[in-house]
C-alpha cells in the first residue's frame, strides 16, 4: 500500500467567534514535512433555498467584508450549538432573513464549502408553502430580501453575478430537482393516456 500523507502536529493559532485557525505539520509521501493551514468552523451551517408560491425564490442581498461588496444569496447562517439539528437552523434563519416561514422544509444538498482547508459543512434545504413569520436580523445584519426567477438566478450564476460555493450548488440542485419533478409529470401523464 502506498504511504499516505499523515499529520504530525496541529497548533491553535488563533480562536475565533466560530472559527479556529491552526497550523498543521504533514508528513509527505516521501517523508519530508511542510506547514499547512487549516480553518475549523465550530459548529457547521444550515442554509435554505425559500421558494414562493409563484415559483420565485427569496434571495438576500448582504456586504460581505470579506469581498468588500454586496452579495446575492440564499438565507443561512451557523448553528446555534454543535448539536442543534440543520433543519432546525435552517427554519430559524428562512424566518428572520426573510420573515418568512415554511413547515416543508426538505434537505436539498449537504455541502462541505471548502474542503482544501477548512471543515465547514452546509446543510441547504428546500423551502415550499412559505407563510407570513417575523423577520429579525441580529444587530450586525442589513439585509434586503428578492424574489427572483431561478432562470433569471441561473443566469445570474453563468455570467459570474453570484459566486457564493452555497448559493450556486443550492440553486442547480433546485433547479434540476423542478427539471426531475417535470419529467415525472410528463412521465405519470404518459402512463395515464395509455391506460
Amino acid at each position: 500500500m502506498e504511504k499516505q500523507v499523515k499529520r504530525v502536529k496541529r497548533e491553535l493559532i488563533h480562536s475565533g467567534a466560530i472559527l479556529d485557525m491552526y497550523q498543521d505539520t504533514m508528513e509527505l509521501p516521501d517523508g519530508k514535512q511542510e506547514v499547512w493551514d487549516f480553518v475549523s468552523h465550530r459548529k457547521g451551517a444550515a442554509a435554505v433555498v425559500p421558494v414562493l408560491e409563484d415559483g420565485r425564490v427569496l434571495m438576500v442581498r448582504q456586504y460581505r467584508p470579506a469581498l468588500e461588496r454586496m452579495t446575492l444569496e440564499i438565507p443561512a447562517g451557523s448553528r446555534d450549538s454543535v448539536t442543534e439539528d440543520t433543519r432546525v437552523c435552517a427554519a430559524r434563519e428562512l424566518e428572520e432573513e426573510t420573515g418568512y416561514r415554511s413547515e416543508k422544509l426538505s434537505l436539498l444538498i449537504k455541502l462541505r464549502t471548502t474542503v482544501a482547508f477548512c471543515d465547514e459543512f452546509i446543510d441547504v434545504y428546500l423551502a415550499r408553502d412559505l407563510t407570513s413569520g417575523t423577520r429579525h436580523l441580529d444587530e450586525a445584519e442589513a439585509i434586503d430580501v428578492e424574489a427572483m426567477d431561478i432562470d433569471e438566478l441561473c443566469d445570474k450564476i453563468y455570467a459570474g453575478e453570484i459566486q457564493d460555493a452555497k448559493t450556486v450548488s443550492a440553486l442547480l440542485a433546485y433547479r434540476t430537482l423542478l427539471y426531475r419533478e417535470e419529467e415525472k409529470r410528463r412521465a405519470d401523464r404518459g402512463n395515464i393516456s395509455h391506460n
